[in-house]
C-alpha cells in the first residue's frame, strides 16, 4: 500500500530543511535541533533499508509556483499560491508500507515544530485506493 507524506510548513524565509527556518524549531536549543535531525536521519535510512521508502522531495518556494485551473476556453495560467492559510507544501515522501497502521507509524515521526503532516493513501490512476 503506497501512501504520501505531506509536510505543510511556512518557513521564513523559505528553505530546506525547514526546521532551519520555522520559528517553533529555532525557538528549541541547538543540541536539541541536531538530535532531532540526526534521528529523522536515521530514521529515513531504517525506511530506505526497508524498502518502505520510495522518494520524496523538498519543494521550492510557494511564491515561484504557477496555477492552471481549467476553463471552457482553455487553461488559464496564474502565479501562485494561493493557499487558505499562511502554510503551504513543503515536501513529500512516498512510502510503500505493508498497512495503513505502520504508514501511521511512520507520518507521526515526520511531524516536527511548526509542520503539520498530511497522510494520504496514493491511489491507482482510475482505481480505487491502493
Amino acid at each position: 500500500m503506497k501512501y504520501v507524506i505531506l509536510i505543510h510548513s511556512n518557513p521564513q524565509p523559505w528553505g530546506h530543511p525547514t526546521s532551519d527556518f520555522v520559528a517553533e524549531s529555532l525557538a528549541l536549543p541547538a543540541a536539541q535541533r541536531q538530535q532531532m535531525n540526526a534521528e529523522f536521519d536515521a530514521m529515513l535510512g531504517e525506511l530506505s533499508a526497508a524498502g518502505e521508502l520510495v522518494g520524496g522531495e523538498a519543494l521550492g518556494d510557494p511564491a515561484t509556483s504557477k496555477l492552471y485551473r481549467w476553463r471552457s476556453q482553455g487553461a488559464l495560467a496564474t502565479d501562485g499560491p494561493y493557499s487558505e492559510s499562511k502554510e503551504h507544501l513543503a515536501g513529500f515522501f512516498l512510502i510503500d508500507v505493508d498497512s495503513r497502521q505502520r504508514a501511521e507509524e511512520i507520518a507521526v515521526q515526520f511531524a516536527g515544530p511548526g509542520d503539520t503532516v498530511e497522510l494520504r493513501p496514493a491511489m491507482l490512476v482510475g482505481g480505487p485506493d491502493q
